[in-house]
């Protein structure tokens, strides 16, 4: 065994790293650590993402990684507090959102679904009408299950809260 140690460390030191690095980001910091992003949800269509922690003004279109804050983070679900998101800016200071229904529109243009309910069945109500204020974005995901501003207990991210923004490789 020791052999197989000596003959194989190089692997083994790269899989040492790889949880040290998911360890350190599930249990200390949550926001990326590498330049990397990874993404394993159907929120995005993009699986691998480069992190560009170069500050500047975040427009619409802009894709990002925050740190989730929403109501739903202090009650519904705490273990999604501080949690970096991967969302697309759909709206930004200024813009009024709308709600017909179910649909959610930013300046008029459909940007979404909401859903009912929960993947585990807890309802969904869609947000309020607001013109999004000074220091607020509409995020949201491509896919329709993406938990993101369409819903009141997910609602506005506040710019202070982006952590980067990230261009997609894959």
């Amino acid at each position: 065994m020791l052999h197989d140690l000596r003959r194989h460390r190089v692997v083994f030191a790269l899989v040492a790293g790889v949880w040290t690095l998911a360890l350190i980001r599930l249990f200390a910091h949550h926001v990326p650590v590498l330049p990397l992003l990874f993404n394993w949800t159907p929120s995005l269509p993009y699986k691998v993402a480069f992190v560009d922690y170069r500050s500047g003004a975040i427009v619409r279109g802009d894709l990002v990684v925050y740190a989730f804050e929403g109501p739903a983070g202090l009650q519904a679900y705490p273990g999604l507090r501080h949690q970096a998101l991967f969302k697309r800016v759909a709206g930004v200071a200024g813009d009024v959102v709308t709600v017909r229904g179910r649909e959610v529109f930013v300046n008029g243009v459909p940007v979404g679904l909401a859903k009912t309910h929960t993947f585990d069945r807890r309802p969904l109500e869609p947000i309020d009408p607001t013109v999004i204020p000074a220091g607020h974005l509409y995020v949201q995901g491509t896919s329709p299950d993406s938990f993101d501003s369409r819903y009141s207990m997910s609602g506005l991210v506040r710019v202070q809260d982006v952590k980067s923004r990230v261009i997609p490789l894959l």
